[in-house]
């Protein structure tokens, strides 16, 4: 659910995948893929597995699938990658779903990685030209995302922009009449909201869009900077600086694109508060003062006098073949409108560890759950298909910034007024039967309207996300098509659990999180509670197929940052 890259050593490994065939849909296994994942997947495409009523069997025999050690975590271009894509593409064929990409199940899906030589690189802030010794990892996370093997940063004044943000929408600029062309900038994560949740501005304790990361690298190089310093702290950013040192500090990767494609900055980098704090103190700055400035309207860059940062990053470079995954079931009497259900099939895969540690990344909950229920809902349509059809999308790379669904999002398979909205699933708790069902960025959609009356008649009742600040509507696939217009719906089981109430449920997943989130432990076992899994499954296929038999096209609702992209999309 949140960015994370996998090691050199693992893509070294990465193949081309085959041609598709036209008849199928399907792949021949690349040679190279393992052997172990090869006769796992023919062995788990014969007939007659699983049914069209959604069931436990069925999620059970997906997951485990999926969260096999054969597939090796699921990293996308690598030997497990392309031989669970493959699985999952023979499994749509198997259950009757249609190849939803000219003719094939696979959309390619080309990905350029990224990897920094830590050991010939460096990259540290330097006061009146001494070096604060800043430690990769420790101190700094850095990396650059440019196609090129050598960058350099060479005395880059440091300047203060808040929060990083324009949001015009919002009337905030926080980059107004400040010329940062070749500068490096220091910046807040999250948004001005988040500091003041009761004052009006942006979404309150809700992050937006222009509190992710991801969005404040992207200002920052359309504003012209060298370099871009991102001071975390973990409540705003919702995770601690070990998610950082985690999953920056590997492999980086984009869409490959064409030259002068894509804008970056040189360096794209994290630093500690700690170390952040020290960098304000010396310049002669109150930390605290002007945090709190930066949230308010109306706030002036800062210049950190003395401050300047020099770097030189050796990367090398690869372009590597990934897939989506697409199978779809022709609606009956509106076949060019389209229902889409999204979840990423990919996790981190093998990371390097000490001998006697386990480094293999299984991902059962992230994502083998989501792509299983998506494979177990389409199979449900193929025997209760819909006027309008219905798409089932599994993407790649989602655990590297989105970028499957990024790619569809550039390149929609189905025009986006063709496209009435969607759900995506990503990670669905094992926590048995719960009487909520949380909303990821609740009260953006009408599909809520609809998710709504199909829980009230499970005994069920909607719920806000209970943590907006984390900004987790921002952080799966679903964005990708919601910045284009798309009214998307990310909902998942909830917490106040039929056995154990609320108590037992926040356990759960904070045990889950603590433990088992993008680590190694996030292991499939015969000792999950699925009654809740399958509860939820069904109601997000009740949800689309309503919504399939309907002329209903819901729309963002009123205020939403997306919903005038979406009314001038409708309109034409």
């Amino acid at each position: 659910m949140k960015h994370t890259g996998f090691p050199a050593a693992l893509i070294g490994l990465s193949i081309a995948a085959c041609s598709p065939s036209a008849e199928t849909g399907t792949d021949t296994m690349a040679d190279t893929a393992t052997d172990t994942a090869a006769s796992h997947t023919e062995s788990m495409t014969s007939p007659n597995i699983t049914g069209a009523d959604i069931t436990e069997a069925d999620l059970r025999h997906r997951i485990a699938t999926l969260a096999d050690d054969s597939f090796e975590g699921r990293a996308p271009a690598t030997p497990g990658g392309i031989a669970a894509s493959q699985w999952i593409a023979d499994e749509m064929a198997r259950i009757g779903l249609e190849p939803g990409y000219e003719g094939s199940y696979f959309q390619p899906v080309s990905l350029l990685a990224v990897s920094l030589d830590a050991e010939a690189s460096s990259f540290d802030v330097s006061f009146e030209g001494e070096p604060l010794g800043l430690s990769m990892g420790e101190d700094i996370v850095y990396w650059s995302k440019l196609n090129a093997s050598d960058i350099t940063v060479e005395n880059s004044d440091l300047v203060f922009v808040g929060y990083g943000v324009v949001a015009p929408e919002y009337g905030w600029d926080d980059y107004a009449d400040l010329d940062v062309e070749g500068r490096t900038v220091v910046m807040l994560v999250n948004d001005p909201g988040y500091a003041n949740p009761d004052s009006g501005l942006f979404n309150g304790n809700a992050m937006t869009y222009y509190g992710r990361w991801t969005y404040k690298y992207e200002e920052a190089a359309r504003q012209g900077a060298a370099a871009v310093i991102l001071i975390h702290q973990t409540a705003p950013a919702s995770y601690g600086w070990n998610v950082v040192s985690g999953s920056w500090s590997g492999t980086q990767l984009d869409l490959a694109r064409e030259p002068g494609e894509g804008q970056f900055a040189n360096v794209e980098s994290w630093v500690t508060e700690d170390r952040a704090r020290q960098m304000f103190d010396l310049a002669g700055l109150d930390f605290d003062a002007l945090t709190a400035a930066a949230s308010q309207p109306g706030f002036t860059p800062v210049e950190m006098s003395g401050l300047s940062a020099t770097g030189q990053l050796v990367n090398s470079a690869e372009t590597m073949d990934s897939r989506n995954v697409v199978g779809v079931v022709p609606g009956t009497t509106r076949p060019d409108e389209y229902i889409l259900y999204t979840a990423h099939w990919d996790h981190i895969g093998i990371r390097d560890v000490p001998e006697g540690e386990d480094g293999l990344y299984n991902g059962a909950v992230d994502n083998a759950t989501g792509t299983a229920a998506i494979l177990e809902i389409g199979e449900a349509f193929v025997a209760n298909p819909g006027e309008r059809s219905v798409m089932i999308l599994a993407v790649t790379a989602e655990e590297s910034g989105l970028l499957g669904s990024a790619y569809y999002g550039e390149n929609p398979i189905v025009p986006y007024d063709q496209t009435v909205g969607g759900l995506n699933i990503d990670a669905i708790l094992p926590t048995g039967r719960a009487r909520d069902v949380v909303v990821v960025g609740h009260g953006a959609s009408e599909l809520e309207d609809l998710l709504t009356e199909a829980a009230a008649e499970q005994d069920r009742y909607i719920v806000p996300d209970p943590n907006p600040e984390a900004g987790y509507f921002y952080r799966s696939d679903h964005i990708s098509l919601a910045k284009h217009g798309v009214p998307m719906l990310y909902a998942d089981g909830g917490f106040d659990l039929r056995e154990g109430g609320n108590e037992a449920g926040m356990a759960i997943g904070e045990d889950y999180r603590a433990n088992r989130y993008h680590g190694p432990a996030d292991e499939y076992s015969e000792d999950w509670n699925m009654e809740g899994m399958v509860e939820d499954t069904a109601l997000f296929f009740t949800v689309g197929s309503r919504l399939a038999n309907s002329d209903d096209w819901p729309n963002w609702y009123e205020g939403n940052e997306f919903r005038a992209l979406r009314d001038a999309q409708m309109s034409e």
